[in-house]
Parts: C-alpha cells; structure tokens; sequence
C-alpha cells in the first residue's frame, strides 16, 4: 500500500473515526476515504493566491438650491380663483356699501364714481354689475386675460397709482407704483446655467464636469478615519470650493451609485482585484454663494445648476438612473 494512501486512511480515521468500525459498510469505507485522500492533498499542494475583490468607496453631494417662488398656477387654478372671487363679489358689495358709506356722503359718492368707472370693486378680475340683469353671467371665457395672474397684478397697480394720485397734492408729477419683479429672470432668458438665479419655481442640483468630459454630483473618495459626512463636506470645499455657505441635511446616504469596471483590474502589489466604484450621497441645501472651481482638486472645468430634467441630458442613462429617485420634480 501506498504512503500516500496510508496517510489519506490515518486522515480518514481522525475525520470520520466511525468508519473502522465493522458496521460501516464496505462501500461507504472507499466513499470516505476518497474525501479524506481529496483533503490531504489540498493541504500538502501549495494553494495560488486568493484575490479579494474590492470596491472604491466614494462620497457624493447632492447640494441643491430650493425653490424662490411658488408654481404658476394651472388653468383649474386660476379658473377656480376667478370664481372665488366673483363669489365674493356677490355676496359683500351690497354689505360693504351700504354698511360702511351713509347716504349722500362725500364717501359714499366716491364709491358710486369708482364702480362707474369699472363696474366692479374686484379691480383685479375686470368688469362686473352684481346689479345688473345679466349679474348671473360672471363666467370667465375661454382666453380671457382677466385669469392671468400678470394681469390681475397690473390692473391693481394701475388702481393704486389712480387713487395715489387722485388724492396727491403735487399734480406736476404722475406718481407710479413699484411693480412686482418678473418670475422670469435675466438667467433664464439668457439660459445661463451656472447662475442660481434661474428657474425660480424649481429645485437646482450642482453638477460638475471631470477632466474627461462626464457630467456627474461632485464626488471623491473616502480617506482613511473619515465619516461619510466628514467626507462629504471635504468633497464640496475641494470641488465647488469655499466661497458657498452650505448645510449639510443629516448624517445618513439618500441614494447610492454602482460602477462596475468592464474588466476587473487586479493590483499586483496588494494581490487585490478591484471591481469599480460605490458612491453613497449625501444631501446639502446651499443658503448662500456660488460655487467657484478655480482652485479645485480634482481637475474640474465646468459646472451647472440643473433641475431634475435637465440634469437627464448630461449625465449617463445608468448614473440617472441610480440618482433619479434623489431628484424633486419641482
């Protein structure tokens, strides 16, 4: 008999000491003592080394600036507004002339001149008698410029400068009324999409461009001792710099992203395989400044402040579709 095979039966009676029993069958003895010979030879080969698949783990920030204003309202809104208002029309002007103005006073001639005038004390919704027969057809039609909030707000600015300057003493000069600023900036007709001051109703994300040209959240990988958020905010000071008074919102990941190298590289010094990328982000509100990549680390060129939609047309399908669900739609 063999060494080899002595030593696979001494490894197969320290395993499975049973099988030198007589009541272990024949069949089962050589089933054995095959797994025992398997094992023993395992051990004494000299095995290749291991490699340990590893990912580079990365901090990201989803840093955005909220909405300034609120939404355009929809035309269900602004119809149902308009109603609201001639509803209300209705019911106050005979309590709101015949309470507050006696008969016959200087008072109560003014409000009789001002509804002649525009038939209406609703000055922002344009004419209307409650009086009159046809009182009932306060329907706003279909196009009317009446519904348009631009409209309402200058047809009462233009009542305030009538009675502003009805009631001035200084007849050589018209006085005007302040109107309010356009929800439509300079940004926005210039489509400059590194200014803040742009589409104001929505929410915008910072990206930034890499030295090859891909559009992506500013993002580097996690050094040694650091927490995610630690590593999160060096991030941002390194990318978009300093000059940008920002607040970093909790200390957990809202979303990760995945990048698997089309062939895994192994380093040969560490005898590990790298596989690709994970990035976990973490979400920032800016409060105040602008990102400025002057003096960045990490070889940045361009930067922009999208909404969720825009942000679709620069970056990759597979990179969209892990942050996605991070974006607001408004």
């Amino acid at each position: 008999m063999s060494s080899g095979y002595n030593g696979a039966r001494r490894i197969a009676s320290a395993l499975w000491p049973s099988i030198a029993e007589p009541s272990v069958c024949r069949s089962c003895r050589r089933n054995y003592a095959a797994m025992a010979s398997t094992e023993a030879s395992s051990a004494t080969t000299t095995p290749f080394p291991v490699m340990k698949p590893t990912y580079t783990i990365n901090a990201g920030v989803l840093l955005s600036r909220p909405p300034q204003i609120t939404r355009d309202l929809t035309q269900f809104e602004k119809a149902y507004y308009f109603y609201q208002r001639r509803l209300n029309e209705r019911l106050a002007l005979p309590f709101t002339k015949y309470f507050y103005f006696k008969r016959g006073t200087p008072a109560d001639e003014e409000w009789k001149r001002k509804i002649r005038e525009r038939q209406t004390p609703a000055r922002d919704i344009g004419k209307y008698n409650a009086y009159a027969k046809d009182a009932w057809n306060d329907e706003l039609l279909v196009g009317s410029v009446e519904s348009e909030p631009e409209h309402q707000v200058e047809m009462l600015v233009q009542d305030a400068e009538a009675t502003a300057n009805a009631t001035s003493q200084d007849t050589s000069k018209k006085e005007e009324i302040p109107r309010p600023f356009s929800r439509v900036t300079e940004a926005d007709l210039k489509n400059d999409q590194t200014s803040l001051n742009r589409a104001l109703q929505r929410t915008l994300y910072l990206l930034v461009q890499s030295k090859d040209g891909y559009w992506k959240l500013p993002t580097s990988p996690i050094e040694a001792e650091e927490t995610l958020r630690m590593a999160a905010e060096r991030t941002l000071a390194q990318s978009a710099g300093v000059n940008m008074n920002t607040w970093m919102v909790g200390f957990h990941p809202v979303g990760h992203y995945v990048y698997n190298n089309r062939k895994p590289k192994i380093n040969e010094a560490t005898g590990t395989e790298h596989l690709g990328e994970k990035t976990f982000f973490m979400k920032a509100r800016i409060m105040a400044g602008q990102a400025d990549l002057s003096a960045n680390d990490q070889d940045l060129k361009d930067f922009k402040w999208l909404t969720k939609e825009e942000i679709a047309k620069y970056v990759r399908d597979q990179y969209y579709s892990s942050i996605k669900n991070m974006l607001a739609e408004r």
